[in-house]
């Protein structure tokens, strides 16, 4: 869900920029801060952000730069002619001289003789070319986030992949501890002196121990959950919260069988994989 767009275009008398930020969020968390003349439209820039960008934190921002020769005070030229005459005849009247700089300092600073904000009004026209921008924004935080998803799929296919070639590393250790089981076992009631046991009985104890410790369904099942991680890859769009899903029935399987593992070497391997595992779970949640 990272991703970053941002648009700038000249629309009447003015600069306007469209800035967009996204972080990761379960759901989509919108903030926006929009110049005071396209203020009206906050709810038609909400609902459009919403279907495009679906989940995310996300930062929209869109302001104006005006040019200086527009944005600077302006003169009221009549209330500055009906000032001069009322002062003129006040000046005859009385013999007051009033001229030159000294005349117009006391001028500007009448009443609405400067005028320094002038009332805007959004034409349907500037609105749709302002739109147009925010459209472009985001097709390029769009754009962003696919790159970032292509990226985030090639590290989920390595950590996959290395996962399935530590379960492999395993195989050998667990043969082998078979006979490691019945070797420690046949030493211990060697130890005990004076004691016979019924080797028959014995055979199916160590059967239903080896049983207990057995991770062929677990591995099973993680090679299932493997796979169905990739084909939910190629899904696409709009799997984040099931490739979430699947990690966690992954991290079950691993799990289960760190617990069989009674060789250090196994439980070695299976922090291994867990290592692998929590780089998924960490980088799935930038996923949509």
């Amino acid at each position: 869900m990272t991703g970053y767009g941002k648009a700038d275009g000249h629309v009447a008398d003015k600069k306007v920029h469209v800035e967009l930020k996204s972080l990761n969020s379960k759901s989509l968390d919108l903030s926006t801060r929009i110049a005071p003349l396209y203020r009206e439209k906050e709810m038609e820039i909400r609902g459009y952000l919403s279907k495009q960008l679906e989940r995310g934190k996300v930062d929209f921002t869109l302001w104006v730069e005006k040019d200086a020769t527009v944005a600077a005070a302006s003169i009221n030229a009549d209330m500055v002619g009906n000032y001069l005459r009322q002062m003129q005849e006040v000046s005859q009247t009385h013999g007051i001289a009033v001229e030159g700089a000294e005349l117009w300092s006391v001028l500007v600073r009448m009443p609405d003789v400067v005028q320094t904000v002038a009332v805007e009004e959004l034409s349907e026209e500037e609105w749709n070319e302002v739109f147009a921008l925010v459209k472009v924004a985001a097709d390029e935080l769009m754009k962003f986030r696919a790159q970032e998803g292509e990226a985030l799929a090639e590290k989920f296919e390595k950590n996959l992949s290395r996962i399935e070639a530590l379960m492999k590393e395993i195989e050998p250790f667990e043969k082998s501890r078979v006979e490691k089981i019945r070797q420690r076992l046949e030493e211990r009631l060697a130890e005990l002196t004076g004691v016979d046991y019924d080797r028959n009985r014995l055979e199916q104890e160590l059967i239903y121990y080896i049983e207990k410790l057995d991770i062929n369904e677990e591995k099973q099942r993680l090679t299932n959950h493997i796979n169905y991680f990739r084909e939910t890859m190629r899904e696409g769009h709009g799997q984040g919260k099931k490739l979430g899903f699947i990690a966690q029935e992954m991290g079950r399987e691993i799990n289960t069988t760190g617990s069989k593992s009674n060789q250090a070497e196994m439980q070695n391997i299976v922090v291994m994989m867990k290592d692998e595992l929590e780089q998924i779970k960490e980088q799935v949640l930038n996923v949509m």
